[in-house]
Protein backbone atom coordinates (compact mmCIF):
# COMPACT_ATOMS: atom_id res chain seq x y z
CA UNK A 1 0.00 0.00 0.00
CA UNK A 2 1.25 3.47 -0.65
CA UNK A 3 2.37 5.50 2.00
CA UNK A 4 1.29 8.28 0.80
CA UNK A 5 -2.30 7.08 1.19
CA UNK A 6 -5.55 8.94 2.96
CA UNK A 7 -7.15 6.86 5.27
CA UNK A 8 -10.93 6.52 6.33
CA UNK A 9 -11.51 4.66 9.41
CA UNK A 10 -14.50 2.24 9.25
CA UNK A 11 -16.96 3.36 11.93
CA UNK A 12 -19.11 0.84 13.42
CA UNK A 13 -23.39 1.53 13.03
CA UNK A 14 -25.80 0.37 15.17
CA UNK A 15 -26.99 -2.71 13.36
CA UNK A 16 -23.70 -3.75 13.13
CA UNK A 17 -22.98 -3.47 16.23
CA UNK A 18 -26.43 -5.24 17.81
CA UNK A 19 -26.39 -8.12 15.19
CA UNK A 20 -21.74 -8.78 16.39
CA UNK A 21 -22.43 -8.43 19.90
CA UNK A 22 -25.75 -10.59 19.55
CA UNK A 23 -24.39 -13.23 17.85
CA UNK A 24 -20.64 -13.50 19.54
CA UNK A 25 -22.59 -13.91 22.92
CA UNK A 26 -24.61 -16.63 20.86
CA UNK A 27 -21.77 -18.28 19.60
CA UNK A 28 -19.72 -18.42 22.51
CA UNK A 29 -22.72 -19.48 24.80
CA UNK A 30 -23.18 -22.65 22.60
CA UNK A 31 -18.79 -23.26 22.84
CA UNK A 32 -19.55 -22.94 26.45
CA UNK A 33 -22.40 -25.52 26.88
CA UNK A 34 -21.34 -27.73 24.80
CA UNK A 35 -17.64 -27.74 26.47
CA UNK A 36 -19.35 -28.14 30.20
CA UNK A 37 -22.56 -30.36 29.48
CA UNK A 38 -21.95 -32.67 26.57
CA UNK A 39 -19.60 -35.64 26.49
CA UNK A 40 -16.12 -34.86 26.13
CA UNK A 41 -14.71 -37.73 24.66
CA UNK A 42 -17.31 -37.88 21.38
CA UNK A 43 -15.90 -35.77 18.97
CA UNK A 44 -18.39 -35.33 17.12
CA UNK A 45 -20.12 -33.06 20.28
CA UNK A 46 -17.07 -31.14 20.57
CA UNK A 47 -16.56 -30.47 16.82
CA UNK A 48 -20.56 -29.18 16.12
CA UNK A 49 -20.92 -27.82 19.66
CA UNK A 50 -17.36 -26.03 20.67
CA UNK A 51 -15.54 -26.32 17.29
CA UNK A 52 -17.55 -25.04 15.18
CA UNK A 53 -18.95 -22.09 16.67
CA UNK A 54 -15.70 -20.34 17.90
CA UNK A 55 -14.60 -21.12 14.33
CA UNK A 56 -17.63 -19.52 12.60
CA UNK A 57 -16.01 -16.32 14.86
CA UNK A 58 -12.98 -16.66 14.00
CA UNK A 59 -13.16 -16.70 10.36
CA UNK A 60 -15.66 -13.95 10.47
CA UNK A 61 -13.88 -11.35 12.32
CA UNK A 62 -10.61 -12.06 9.99
CA UNK A 63 -13.27 -10.27 6.92
CA UNK A 64 -13.88 -7.71 9.63
CA UNK A 65 -13.33 -3.96 7.80
CA UNK A 66 -11.28 -1.66 9.43
CA UNK A 67 -11.09 0.93 7.43
CA UNK A 68 -10.22 2.10 3.61
CA UNK A 69 -7.07 3.56 2.49
CA UNK A 70 -7.35 5.47 -1.17
CA UNK A 71 -4.38 6.56 -3.35
CA UNK A 72 -4.74 7.75 -7.25
CA UNK A 73 -5.20 4.47 -8.62
CA UNK A 74 -6.43 2.09 -6.05
CA UNK A 75 -8.85 2.05 -2.83
CA UNK A 76 -7.64 -0.77 -0.37
CA UNK A 77 -10.19 -2.16 1.95
CA UNK A 78 -8.18 -2.99 5.35
CA UNK A 79 -9.26 -6.24 6.96
CA UNK A 80 -7.72 -7.64 10.13
CA UNK A 81 -4.67 -9.19 8.63
CA UNK A 82 -4.66 -8.08 4.82
CA UNK A 83 -6.01 -5.43 2.47
CA UNK A 84 -8.72 -6.19 -0.20
CA UNK A 85 -7.26 -4.09 -3.27
CA UNK A 86 -9.74 -2.59 -5.27
CA UNK A 87 -8.07 -0.44 -8.43
CA UNK A 88 -10.11 2.56 -9.81
CA UNK A 89 -9.36 2.50 -13.67
CA UNK A 90 -13.08 2.14 -15.27
CA UNK A 91 -14.57 4.19 -12.26
CA UNK A 92 -17.63 5.64 -13.78
CA UNK A 93 -19.37 7.67 -11.12
CA UNK A 94 -18.99 7.72 -7.00
CA UNK A 95 -22.00 9.09 -4.91
CA UNK A 96 -22.42 9.59 -1.00
CA UNK A 97 -25.78 8.16 -0.31
CA UNK A 98 -27.02 7.55 3.12
CA UNK A 99 -29.86 5.17 2.41
CA UNK A 100 -27.89 3.32 -0.74
CA UNK A 101 -28.26 -0.79 0.96
CA UNK A 102 -32.01 0.19 2.23
CA UNK A 103 -34.06 -2.76 0.97
CA UNK A 104 -30.96 -5.27 0.35
CA UNK A 105 -30.90 -8.97 0.12
CA UNK A 106 -27.52 -10.62 0.97
CA UNK A 107 -27.33 -12.72 -2.18
CA UNK A 108 -23.74 -13.96 -1.11
CA UNK A 109 -21.37 -13.36 2.19
CA UNK A 110 -21.70 -11.76 5.49
CA UNK A 111 -24.73 -10.43 6.67
CA UNK A 112 -23.49 -8.51 9.56
CA UNK A 113 -20.48 -10.29 12.01
CA UNK A 114 -18.35 -7.92 12.35
CA UNK A 115 -18.75 -6.42 8.82
CA UNK A 116 -21.42 -6.09 5.94
CA UNK A 117 -19.62 -7.87 3.38
CA UNK A 118 -20.02 -9.78 0.12
CA UNK A 119 -22.82 -9.65 -2.86
CA UNK A 120 -26.00 -7.83 -2.07
CA UNK A 121 -29.15 -6.92 -4.24
CA UNK A 122 -31.59 -3.87 -3.97
CA UNK A 123 -33.84 -2.03 -6.36
CA UNK A 124 -32.00 0.90 -6.47
CA UNK A 125 -28.38 -0.33 -7.34
CA UNK A 126 -28.89 -3.92 -8.54
CA UNK A 127 -26.29 -6.37 -7.59
CA UNK A 128 -23.65 -4.87 -5.89
CA UNK A 129 -20.57 -5.54 -3.29
CA UNK A 130 -20.62 -4.56 0.17
CA UNK A 131 -17.64 -4.25 2.51
CA UNK A 132 -19.02 -1.91 4.76
CA UNK A 133 -19.58 -1.12 8.54
CA UNK A 134 -22.24 1.63 8.81
CA UNK A 135 -25.12 1.86 6.19
CA UNK A 136 -25.99 5.03 6.98
CA UNK A 137 -22.58 6.57 5.42
CA UNK A 138 -22.01 4.67 2.15
CA UNK A 139 -20.28 5.55 -0.80
CA UNK A 140 -21.50 3.88 -4.29
CA UNK A 141 -18.81 3.30 -7.35
CA UNK A 142 -19.82 1.98 -10.27
CA UNK A 143 -17.78 1.01 -12.77
CA UNK A 144 -18.42 -0.40 -16.38
CA UNK A 145 -19.39 -3.82 -14.77
CA UNK A 146 -20.03 -3.55 -11.17
CA UNK A 147 -21.24 -1.70 -8.16
CA UNK A 148 -19.17 -1.75 -4.96
CA UNK A 149 -20.57 0.17 -1.83
CA UNK A 150 -18.08 0.70 1.29
CA UNK A 151 -18.63 3.24 3.92
CA UNK A 152 -15.57 5.10 4.91
CA UNK A 153 -16.32 7.94 8.49
CA UNK A 154 -16.65 10.68 6.52
CA UNK A 155 -18.35 9.88 2.81
CA UNK A 156 -18.49 13.14 1.50
CA UNK A 157 -14.52 13.63 2.04
CA UNK A 158 -14.16 10.58 0.69
CA UNK A 159 -15.93 11.14 -2.95
CA UNK A 160 -14.34 14.69 -3.02
CA UNK A 161 -11.21 12.79 -2.98
CA UNK A 162 -11.58 10.23 -5.81
CA UNK A 163 -13.24 13.07 -7.71
CA UNK A 164 -9.91 15.62 -7.01
CA UNK A 165 -7.88 12.35 -7.90
CA UNK A 166 -9.88 11.13 -11.02
CA UNK A 167 -10.60 14.88 -12.02
CA UNK A 168 -13.97 14.13 -11.98
CA UNK A 169 -15.29 17.07 -10.16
Amino acid sequence: MDLAATSYPAPWGVSLKAISGGITVLLIGIAVIGLFTGPKSNWIWMLSMVVIPLGILAVTALFTVRGYALTPDTLFVKRLIWNTEIPLQGLQAIEADSNAMEGSLKTMGNGGLFSFSGSFRNKRLGSYRALATDTRRCVVLKFDQKVIVITPDKPKDFVDQVKAFKSMA
